[in-house]
């Protein structure tokens, strides 16, 4: 059955709030975003545009031409973004690079985009849907062989903060070894000392009181004689 065209406009419109409401995010103006961290997901409308000599290095003759269209396709997303035009059907992100189809109901209209960090790189405007999607698929599949080196880089700090970290307690744990070893050794060395000092008093001590055993005999055979010798001519004791 054939419907006015008045009504397919309407029955169109119909679904794509349908599809809104199910996933599709309507863009707001937002100002003053901060830019993406890896692995996050920044506002769309806070992209800016990529220069043209940056987004097509060495465009020159006819490329020329294709790159100021790519700029002019950037703005008119832009500021259908900024008008809140737009629903967005469909976004991948991968390190700080990112690709986004965006849908114009009025209009049956696809905006497929390349961004990276804050900047649009590529925006495609197509009526085709299937177009728009095989575009968007290949732009998705960009981002994630763009996002490898990004990826390893950041992979790579962590491993480097993660050994630093390790370093940091070995180094620590080192010191703390270290500390008790100086003490050790530092006790030791008085233990040293004092076993010195206690083995010259104890050898003083022996010679001392050997001394004295010499001189305790000394004066016991001077005892036993004068006993003697008092008690000479006295009868001998049974």
């Amino acid at each position: 059955m054939k419907y006015p065209l008045i009504v397919r406009r309407a029955m169109l419109l119909a679904t794509s709030c349908a599809l809104l409401q199910q996933g599709g995010l309507v863009l707001a103006a937002q100002d003053g975003e901060a830019a993406p961290l890896a692995g996050t997901r920044p506002a769309i409308n806070t992209l800016t545009p990529q220069p043209v000599a940056d987004a097509l290095p060495g465009a020159s003759g006819g490329t020329a031409a294709a790159a100021v269209d790519a700029q002019g396709n950037v703005a008119e997303l832009m500021q259908m973004i900024h008008d809140a035009k737009l629903s967005e059907l469909r976004t991948t992100y991968n390190g700080s690079y990112g690709a986004s189809l965006f849908f114009y109901p009025p209009e049956m209209t696809y905006y497929v985009a390349l961004f990276q960090d804050k900047h649009f790189w590529r925006v495609i405007k197509t009526e085709d849907a299937g177009r728009a999607e095989a575009i968007y698929t290949g732009f998705a599949q960009q981002t994630v062989q763009l996002a490898d080196i990004e990826i390893r880089r950041t992979q790579l700090q962590a491993q480097k903060a993660y050994i630093e970290d390790i370093i940091a307690v070995s180094e620590d744990r080192a010191k703390r070894l270290q500390a008790d070893l100086d003490v050790a050794r530092t006790q030791q060395a008085k233990v040293n000392d004092y076993q010195r000092q206690t083995q010259g008093e104890a050898t003083a001590l022996r010679a001392e009181k050997e001394r004295a055993q010499a001189q305790l005999r000394q004066v016991q055979s001077e005892v036993l004689q004068l006993q003697r010798q008092t008690e000479m001519g006295l009868p001998v004791q049974k």
